[in-house]
């Protein structure tokens, strides 16, 4: 069985877990912890790179940063998205506000945002589907002309840049993602990307607990005190570890997924010359990550058919998000605004194709080949 996803792993990654072991320091923030966070913010250059328990962490964290963020304000944000997206505001009472996406690059329309900000409005959260960056100048310009905050949701966007700069840093904050599925991994794990100075003490207050014990480590105070509410948001030094050993293989990983989704993208582009499938668009502006290689169907019916095609032939091809207006807590936390055309629609055609780091070109080769098998091409 060709499964959908492999978990990235680096030769080096039991070395340094063993290090931990052996320097008997395996809870957070330890000497890994500090390298990954180093390494983010040279490569990103963000101000300030926070390791956390999750991207929905992440969330939370920037949520939590924003303190005017009241029961009944609004948070602007496409509906096909993880849930995680409006989790993180719907703890704060706030309303996620869901706005139709484009179909091209299955992002939030950025010409629907500025009409569906109300007084309620505090933040705008776009995400960056399959790494591919949303219209982040469209969007941090409506931002700035309502005086907004900007979160990007970028778990999926790891070394992928929108004209330029590295997904995460063109907001105010940035959320990545480590989990099992993603480019780079430990299993369970994200960052937050804080862009102004003035935001990186109360995020480390926060992320400890609420306490200023990241202060005292640093010995800038004789004791840590409770300072603020807060959670534990500090992935453990195992973790680290194990992702660190990844980003110094960084650009090998993110050269070989992006040279398989290209080989997808050639083999497959006969067939959507024929209007039988729909590939990835990628804008001029925008530098992908190879996180994501996707086709779209005609309809839910085919896609489902097409699953099934593929499984028989020891291929794991799967779906995507259930747009989040549709689901019980959507509809119950949530609204829409304006018209759905393409949220649902597009949805329903989306289906993944398998993609990971150790994939071979030969089975890339196989999955196209039973692809046009079906369509009888």
């Amino acid at each position: 069985m060709i499964t959908f996803n492999v978990p990235p792993y680096a030769p080096k990654a039991m070395e340094y877990i063993q290090e931990c072991v052996r320097n008997q320091k395996i809870c957070g923030d330890g000497s890994y912890t500090k390298k990954c966070n180093e390494w983010i913010e040279r490569k990103t250059g963000t101000a300030k790179c926070l390791l956390t328990t999750s991207c929905t962490h992440a969330t939370e964290l920037a949520a939590l940063l924003l303190p005017e963020i009241q029961p009944g304000d609004e948070v602007i944000m496409p509906a096909f998205t993880f849930v995680s997206t409006a989790d993180a505001f719907v703890l704060r009472g706030a309303v996620p506000v869901f706005v139709d996406i484009r179909p091209d690059t299955m992002n939030i329309d950025e010409n629907l945002v500025e009409e569906a900000i109300t007084e309620k409005t505090r933040v705008l959260l776009p995400i960056h589907y399959a790494g591919v960056g949303a219209e982040m100048d469209k969007i941090c310009e409506i931002a700035r002309n309502h005086h907004l905050m900007v979160i990007e949701d970028a778990a999926q966007g790891m070394m992928a840049s929108y004209k330029g700069k590295a997904l995460g840093t063109l907001g105010d904050f940035g959320c990545f993602s480590f989990h099992e599925t993603k480019n780079y991994s430990c299993g369970e794990g994200g960052a937050l990307l804080i862009q102004d100075e003035k935001d990186v003490e109360a995020a480390e207050i926060i992320r400890e607990k609420g306490t200023d014990r990241s202060k005292y480590y640093r010995g800038q105070v004789d004791k840590y005190r409770w300072q603020n509410y807060g959670s534990s948001y500090l992935p453990s030094e195992l973790n680290a570890a194990y992702l660190y050993a990844q980003l110094e293989l960084a650009e090998e990983i993110n050269e070989a997924r992006r040279g398989l989704w290209q080989l997808y993208w050639e083999e497959l582009k006969p067939l959507e010359e024929t209007g039988r499938i729909e590939l990835p668009y990628i804008p001029d502006h925008c530098t992908h990550n190879g996180h994501i290689i996707y086709i779209k169907t005609g309809d839910m019916e085919e896609r489902t058919a097409l699953i099934d095609f593929l499984k028989k032939a020891d291929i794991l091809a799967v779906f995507h998000y259930v747009p989040l207006h549709s689901a019980p807590a959507g509809l119950r936390f949530g609204r829409f605004h304006g018209k759905d055309r393409y949220t649902t629609r597009e949805s329903e055609r989306l289906l993944r194709l398998p993609m990971y780091y150790g994939l071979s070109e030969e089975q890339v080769r196989y999955i196209c080949g039973k692809v046009k098998e079906f369509y009888g091409r």
